[in-house]
């Protein structure tokens, strides 16, 4: 049975590589922008609203292609770290990432799909369009939008929650875990 000094030296001394910890903070930078714009947008006039949602599409084309990177990342190169946690606590830990890395993929098929029922052409920041034979279906498209606002709401509350504990193992538990993330150094 390991103690917790020895679990907080292992976490301590292992860190995700680089490239990992980029993508890790650019999904959790990315989420937040599309979370704010769209918490943002129905408060403001409609030229800036209609901005807005094009750069949340394209901010969602590009967390689509950021989550395939890091999937394809973790999948072949990435460095794999032992679990921080034994038990019940390191079987919850591994849930809540591959719930993230689920629900994450679950909110990008939505956010598209919800396009495609729109019958809308997709901007790619104004630079090209992404045009889609589809036949606008309003009711589809009312139940996307729907989907993809709780699923938004959902991961918005987990990592908020995952931060969380995060933070508690680091300012209250002070075993390391966060600097295997962080790339940090001391405490």
């Amino acid at each position: 049975m390991q103690t917790s000094s020895t679990v907080a030296a292992r976490a301590a001394a292992i860190r995700y590589d680089r490239t990992t910890i980029v993508l890790h903070w650019l999904t959790a930078l990315l989420v937040l922008v599309l979370f704010v714009l769209a918490m943002l947008w129905d408060f403001l006039p409609r030229a800036t609203r209609t901005q807005m949602h094009s750069l949340h599409i394209s901010l969602g084309i590009v967390l689509a292609a950021v989550l395939l990177l890091r999937l394809a990342w973790r999948a072949t190169r990435g460095r794999r770290l032992p679990m921080a946690a034994e038990g019940l606590q390191g079987k919850a830990a591994t849930a809540m990432h591959y719930l993230l890395y689920l629900l994450l993929a679950v909110q990008v098929i939505l956010g598209f799909a919800w396009r495609w029922a729109q019958a809308e052409t997709f901007q790619f920041f104004g630079l090209f369009p992404l045009r889609f034979a589809t036949v606008r279906n309003g009711p589809l498209a009312h139940s996307f939008g729907d989907l993809h606002d709780i699923v938004g709401w959902t991961i918005v509350i987990l990592a908020g929650l995952h931060a969380t504990v995060a933070l508690v193992h680091h300012y209250v538990l002070k075993d390391g875990i966060l600097k295997r993330m962080t790339g940090g150094g001391g405490t």
